[in-house]
């Protein structure tokens, strides 16, 4: 992966979803996509980790002891999404476009995510 471009999605895969501090996917990309199967009755494109930068105050201070958390980064396939949408809550899992929309203070130089994942959006 590299860490300036996303990951391109499989055809099918468009909704893509963030599971904050989650860690060591790429170890067992069998046992993950399987988790989601699974559990979830969900088909899964693992995408990338993301270590998250420090947060970011009301005057675009870094807060301290923030930032450094692994986030996993992962595409659901469309014909899943719909009933994946409610479970996905009981594991903290969240559309990509809420993370961003919620981000406190955001503005792209505060992100805790690299700019380029405003691409991952689908709506």
């Amino acid at each position: 992966m590299n860490a300036d471009k996303n990951t391109p999605r499989k055809k099918g895969f468009t909704q893509v979803c963030v599971w904050p501090g989650t860690s060591g996917v790429p170890d067992d990309l069998p046992g993950f996509t399987q988790f989601f199967v699974d559990e979830f009755k969900t088909r899964v494109q693992f995408l990338e980790e993301i270590v998250t930068a420090p947060d970011h105050d009301a005057r675009g201070r870094p807060v301290p002891k923030t930032g450094g958390r692994t986030d996993v980064f992962f595409a659901v396939h469309k014909d899943d999404i719909g009933h994946f949408a409610v479970p996905r809550f009981k594991i903290g899992v969240r559309w990509i476009e809420d993370v961003l929309d919620n981000e406190a203070f955001r503005t792209p130089e505060h992100s805790i995510y690299p700019t380029r994942v405003v691409d991952y959006r689908t709506w």
